[in-house]
């Protein structure tokens, strides 16, 4: 029975097939990103716990420096400044706020003290201005040398991208992504592999650094596989219970027939 099911409607076993396969990849997926993030979390939390590292004194590779907490010390360069573009609010675990306000990461180049390197700082997330995208809000950037305690990462996040580059020369410098080897390039000067991203929540420089586990949004994750995967079983019962109908419905005249 269930072969002729299959055999007697071609295009709609297709088609619920074709529902099936999307929803149960889907649902993978989302259990894969969402394993990714507490695997992440796990590896982050143990790193978290390990001595702080300091740039000024040690001589650190990414694979060193990646994910562990740091000290920095220099002067911001502030003219060279760059506004990442399209960041949502960091909401932490918890938290209230309107995670879906959009904003700027603010990346701005630290000249470490008593070397000849930069190191690019994440100071943290500020609110754009719908109606003007090149009215930046008020950041305070100290003129005189600051310590900075962060996490080092390879870079500060990447969203979509449309379009090539902006221009490097541009005043102010808006951008969608980082790209922490064509800033060495375009600038000619020598930098750490990694990027810092500031921890100081209660610094008072018009800067919010509410940053979020990467745990965060795991919950959601499940909810989507969960949708995906009803999905796809609504789809393959649709199939098997309009085929049984059909099937009866046939029986049911071949009995009158005889």
């Amino acid at each position: 029975m269930f072969s002729s099911l299959i055999t007697s409607r071609i295009v709609a076993t297709l088609s619920a097939l074709l529902v099936i396969l999307v929803g149960c990849g889907a649902g993978i997926w989302q259990l894969n990103r969402a394993d990714q993030k507490i695997r992440l979390g796990d590896s982050l939390a143990a790193k978290l716990q390990m001595p702080v590292l300091n740039a000024n004194t040690d001589s650190l590779s990414l694979e060193q420096a990646s994910e562990r907490r740091i000290l920095i010390r220099g002067r911001f360069i502030q003219a060279e400044a760059i506004w990442l573009d399209n960041r949502p609010r960091p909401i932490p675990d918890g938290g209230a706020g309107s995670a879906g306000q959009s904003g700027f990461y603010v990346m701005m180049p630290l000249k470490l003290d008593g070397q000849d390197a930069i190191v690019w700082v994440n100071r943290g997330w500020a609110p754009r201005n719908n109606e003007n995208r090149t009215e930046l809000p008020p950041v305070n950037t100290a003129d005189e040398a600051v310590t900075i305690e962060g996490v080092a990462f390879p870079h500060p996040g990447r969203v979509y991208e449309l379009g090539q580059k902006g221009d490097a020369k541009a005043i102010p410098r808006i951008e969608q992504n980082f790209d922490l080897a064509f800033e060495a390039q375009s600038h000619g000067w020598k930098q750490l592999p990694f990027i810092v991203r500031e921890s100081d929540s209660a610094k008072k420089d018009g800067l919010v650094r509410n940053w979020p586990s990467p745990t965060n949004g795991v919950d959601r994750h499940y909810a989507y596989a969960f949708q995906w995967f009803a999905l796809a079983l609504a789809g393959f019962l649709f199939w098997l219970i309009n085929g049984l109908m059909k099937y009866r419905r046939e029986l049911a005249v071949n009995g009158d027939r005889v």
